[in-house]
């Protein structure tokens, strides 16, 4: 009998015949090798928060990573851990050490395997990029065959794809990334009405600061959360983050599940939504600006079950030059499938500016400095509808997706987005898995030959 599996925000399940938590590389190598006790396709996971099918594994095996967690070495410019350690743990190491990593993401249960050969999402601070796995310079993994095979920088063609793989070319076993010496922070907030905020957009992305967006489509208003280093020495504030983070973590998402389930006047609702977001602007104002804050603690750990406290989101990409039309378009998008539909985000929306890096194959600000779309929510009725119609406003708006965060993407959307790095990963995939060991029915539809679509677009 299958089992079943589903991610943390409880949108995605997934039937497979075997899930396994492995406790050595040995045991990864029996899994890979022995094909009739662990049947394909084999998909590894940690936490399980990606919110696509990228982590499916129907008929097939589920490896939990969870288990290989271990932080191996600290050293003065890299730490090494195994595949299933938490971000928010080696981190916590690291800034116990006086180091810290380069992208302090704010999902803390990313495992590292994860990070390291897909997508995430954090905005670039100055000099940086804002990708973790354009961080990774070593990378081992089981591969489908159960061989170990390692990308390092040696190879920097073959490191860059398998940045990219998200666990099509074998399970990540252990893995190194670069770090730094712990910095303390400044952040700070405005807020802006829509026209202002694109007309000094240029302007703001030249001021050499962090930017993470909270916009909000249905006021027309935008504020930004900017971010500096102020160099190395000694952290000294927290709960900036504390209350940032309880908010991301508690309050926004329950409320949203409370007003969601118990309002179902929409106008009610969504009246109540607004002034959540109005207390949320004047509060980050307000209250959320420190010197020497520690970029660890930007980092949360969310609960291993989600409950009443969960919620779901989206991204696309776009380049800088052309996000003001794409932002200005996407508020007119929401307001009007709001009028269609009665359907709109319990939550409210972010950007993160995302600076140029081409360190994997499938970066979404490969080709230039980016700006992204991102509506949160808690999921109820309606949001994958909305997502359908938000994914085709994106992509005709020339945007760039996410295999692991983008929900329900189409084959030739993602060969829109990426042209010519799909049909290069397609052929990579073809010598790294020739046997699609590791190939379920998403990246099949997506990455692999040409087939009609299977269970998980229905």
């Amino acid at each position: 009998m299958n089992n079943e599996i589903h991610n943390w925000g409880k949108d995605i399940y997934s039937y497979p015949a075997v899930v396994v938590t492995p406790r050595s590389v040995h045991e990864l190598q029996q899994i890979m090798r022995d094909t009739e006790r662990y049947p394909s396709p084999v998909r590894a996971v940690g936490s399980n928060h990606s919110t696509t099918h990228c982590a499916t594994a129907e008929g097939g095996t589920v490896v939990i990573m969870t288990a290989l967690n271990r932080i191996l070495e600290i050293a003065d410019d890299s730490v090494t851990a195994e595949g299933g350690a938490l971000y928010v743990d080696v981190a916590l190491a690291l800034e116990a050490e006086e180091k810290q990593f380069f992208v302090n993401v704010e999902l803390g249960n990313l495992t590292l395997g994860s990070a390291c050969t897909g997508g995430t999402k954090d905005a670039s601070m100055p000099g940086e990029v804002g990708q973790v796995c354009s961080y990774a310079t070593r990378i081992k993994m089981v591969d489908p065959s159960g061989e170990l095979i390692e990308f390092n920088e040696d190879d920097p063609a073959a490191l860059q794809l398998a940045r990219s793989s998200y666990g099509l070319f074998g399970i990540v076993y252990e893995v190194t990334f670069r770090i730094h010496p712990l910095q303390g922070m400044e952040v700070h907030h405005e807020s802006y009405e829509l026209d202002e905020f694109i007309d000094r957009l240029p302007e703001l992305t030249r001021l050499g600061e962090s930017m993470m967006l909270y916009l909000f489509p249905h006021e027309d208003k935008v504020a930004v959360e900017y971010r500096q280093y102020l160099g190395i020495g000694q952290t000294s504030s927290r709960w900036v983050w504390r209350l940032r983070n309880w908010v991301w973590k508690n309050f926004a998402p329950f409320f949203a599940w409370f007003v969601s389930k118990y309002v179902p006047w929409a106008g009610l609702r969504y009246w109540l939504v607004d002034s959540l977001n109005k207390l949320l602007r004047l509060t980050q104002s307000i209250l959320l600006h420190a010197d020497r804050t520690s970029p660890t603690a930007q980092i949360i750990r969310y609960p291993e079950v989600s409950g009443r406290c969960a919620y779901t989101f989206s991204i696309w990409a776009f380049p800088e030059a052309t996000y003001p039309a794409a932002l200005r378009g996407y508020f007119a998008f929401c307001k009007d499938y709001y009028r269609k539909y009665g359907w709109r985000c319990d939550m409210l929306n972010v950007g993160y500016l995302v600076a140029a890096d081409q360190g994997s194959l499938f970066s979404y600000s490969y080709d230039g400095d980016v700006l992204t779309l991102d509506p949160v929510a808690s999921g109820d009725h309606g949001w994958d509808e909305f997502l359908r119609a938000y994914n085709v406003y994106c992509s005709e708006m020339g945007g760039i997706p996410l295999f692991n965060q983008t929900k329900w993407i189409t084959r030739e959307q993602v060969d829109r987005a990426f042209g010519e790095r799909a049909q290069r990963f397609r052929a990579a995939l073809k010598q790294y898995d020739p046997g699609q060991r590791m190939l379920n029915t998403y990246f099949r539809d997506l990455l692999g030959e040409r087939q009609q679509p299977d269970s998980y677009h229905r």
